[in-house]
C-alpha cells in the first residue's frame, strides 16, 4: 500500500503543477461547485454554489473560464462572459434538470399560456434560459418569486422539489410546477433519514430544497449548498445530518473539523455522489487548459436573450 502511494503522489504532484503552470500561462480562473473532488476544490480560485459562482464568473476579467462543475454552469459563465473563452473538464457533465426540460417544450407550453412568468431554475440549458422571464438558484428562488406581482402566475420550471418549497415559503397558489427532478436529491427516502436520525439522535438535519418533501419535513434547516455550509457553522451543535451530496463534506471538514457529518446514502446508487459532477478529474482539467476544449460556444443571438433572465436575477440583491 505505501510502496503504491509513493508511485502515485509524483503523478499527483506533476499533474498539479501542470494545471498551475497552464492556469498562469492562460490567464485563467478555476472555478469549481461544493460537489467536485477535493483535489480540484484545493486548486480552485472559487468553490461554491451556483449563485456564487455565477456572480464570481460576472466579476472575472481574464481572458479563459475552467469551470469544474456540470455543463450548464458552464455555459451560464459563458452567457455571462461572452468574450472570455470558457472550458470544462468533461463535456459529458450534464444534469438530470437540464435532461427534464427541453427547451423545445417549454416553447410550447409557454405558446398555450402566454400570460405565465417564467421563472427557470439555473440548472437549466441556455436554450431554456433564453425562454425564461428570469431565472432562480436554490438560495434565492424564494426572493425571485416574491419579486414577481402577486397577480402574475408564473410558471416554475424544471425541478418539481425546489418548486414545491418555493410554493410553500411564498403561500403562491398561482404557480405551475414542472416535473423533472434531481437523480442525486430526489432518491433521498425518507426512511433512510428516519433511520439515520434514529442512529444519530443528536444531529441536526440540513437539506437541499431539491430534496422530496419527506425529507424536508423532518430537517432543521433547509438552504442551497452553500446556505447548508453557513448554517453548520453557526451552530454549536457537534453532529449533522446533511442531505446533499457529498462532495460539500470537504468544505464542512476543512472549515469545522471538530464536527462530525454523516450522509444518507440515496434509493439511486447506495451513495450520495452525482454521477455528472465526478467525471471531472485533474487529468481531464489539465488537457482542458492545455487544449481550450471542451469548449463552450454559444451562438451571439442566444447569449444575449438568455443574458437578460440571468442579469435580473443577479440585480436582485
Amino acid at each position: 500500500m505505501g510502496e503504491g502511494r509513493t508511485r502515485e503522489m509524483p503523478l499527483l504532484e506533476t499533474v498539479v503543477d501542470e494545471i498551475l503552470d497552464l492556469k498562469r500561462q492562460r490567464n485563467a480562473i478555476l472555478l469549481a461547485h461544493h460537489y467536485q473532488e477535493p483535489e480540484i476544490q484545493e486548486l480552485a480560485d472559487a468553490v461554491g454554489d451556483s449563485l456564487e459562482l455565477a456572480r464570481r464568473a460576472q466579476s472575472f476579467d481574464g481572458d479563459v473560464i475552467a469551470f469544474c462543475g456540470v455543463w450548464f454552469m458552464a455555459e451560464t459563465a459563458k452567457i455571462l462572459n461572452p468574450s472570455k473563452t470558457v472550458v470544462v473538464p468533461d463535456a459529458e457533465a450534464g444534469c438530470s434538470l437540464v435532461d427534464a426540460c427541453p427547451a423545445s417544450q417549454l416553447r410550447a407550453w409557454k405558446r398555450k399560456h402566454p400570460d405565465h412568468v417564467v421563472v427557470s431554475y439555473i440548472n437549466t440549458s441556455a436554450e431554456v434560459k433564453a425562454e425564461s422571464d428570469i431565472i432562480c438558484t436554490s438560495r434565492n428562488a424564494v426572493k425571485v418569486v416574491e419579486s414577481i406581482p402577486a397577480d402574475r402566475p408564473i410558471l416554475f420550471v424544471p425541478d418539481v422539489n425546489l418548486g414545491r418549497y418555493v410554493k410553500e415559503q411564498t403561500g403562491r397558489s398561482n404557480i405551475t410546477l414542472w416535473h423533472g427532478t434531481c437523480i442525486v436529491h430526489a432518491t433521498f427516502a425518507g426512511r433512510r433519514l428516519a433511520a439515520a436520525k434514529a442512529q444519530h439522535p443528536d444531529a441536526l438535519v440540513a437539506a437541499h430544497p431539491e430534496c422530496p418533501p419527506e425529507v424536508l419535513r423532518m430537517a432543521d434547516f433547509i438552504g442551497s449548498t452553500s446556505a447548508i455550509i453557513e448554517w453548520v457553522l453557526a451552530q454549536p451543535a457537534r453532529e449533522f445530518i446533511i442531505m446533499t451530496e457529498s462532495g460539500v463534506e470537504h468544505t464542512l471538514k476543512r472549515r469545522a473539523p471538530d464536527k462530525r457529518y454523516y450522509f444518507v446514502p440515496n434509493e439511486q446508487c447506495n451513495c450520495s455522489e452525482c454521477p455528472y459532477m465526478k467525471r471531472n478529474t485533474l487529468e481531464k482539467l489539465r488537457d482542458a487548459l492545455l487544449r481550450l476544449e471542451p469548449r463552450v460556444e454559444l451562438a451571439p443571438e442566444l447569449i444575449e436573450r438568455a443574458r437578460i433572465p440571468l442579469e435580473r436575477m443577479l440585480a436582485l440583491r
